[in-house]
């Protein structure tokens, strides 16, 4: 069975990174831009990074820029913007497309996994968040509207005491 371990993408800086690297985490995918109105949750994306890292839980940004052109700035001004303006220390990685023919392979399988409303796979905004358990699978889809800390209980869920 495929799980989200089965698949690499690009940091921000650039290196071929393993999804295996986070083996056995509670996962939360998301795909950011830095000039969307959602762009605030990047805070609450950090606080639950801060607070449930230590029992296992990482974030996952991915930069995308098919929504509103939200997502304008290279590699080097997206860092640089999420560093200085949300003190983000979860791992980005480099923009990828999130749909379409050249939809990142990671995204293609967390969308067939859950597809959304009505059984539609596209995302439909800046800020879709993927639950992925420890052992790689998908368990949620939150819509971008959806808050980090309205996922807290859900991910603790997954998480050991």
């Amino acid at each position: 069975m495929t799980s989200v371990y089965d698949f690499s993408a690009k940091s921000l800086s650039g290196e071929e990174t393993s999804l295996k690297d986070f083996s056995g985490k509670v996962l939360l995918i998301v795909n950011t831009a830095s000039k969307c109105g959602f762009t605030p949750q990047y805070a609450g994306l950090e606080k639950l990074h801060e607070e449930l890292a230590p029992r296992g839980f990482e974030v996952l940004g991915f930069p995308c820029n098919q929504f509103g052109a939200q997502e304008p700035g290279n590699a080097e001004e997206i860092a640089n913007f999420c560093s200085l303006t949300y003190n983000v220390k979860f791992p980005m990685f480099a923009k990828i497309d999130v749909n379409g023919d050249n939809a990142h392979p990671l995204y293609k399988f967390l969308k067939s996994a859950h597809p959304g409303l009505l059984g539609s796979e596209a995302i439909k905004w800046n800020f879709t968040k993927f639950l992925i358990d420890s052992k790689g699978a998908v368990v949620e889809r939150y819509a971008p509207t959806t808050k980090p800390e309205d996922i807290k209980a859900d991910i603790e869920k997954l998480l050991p005491a």
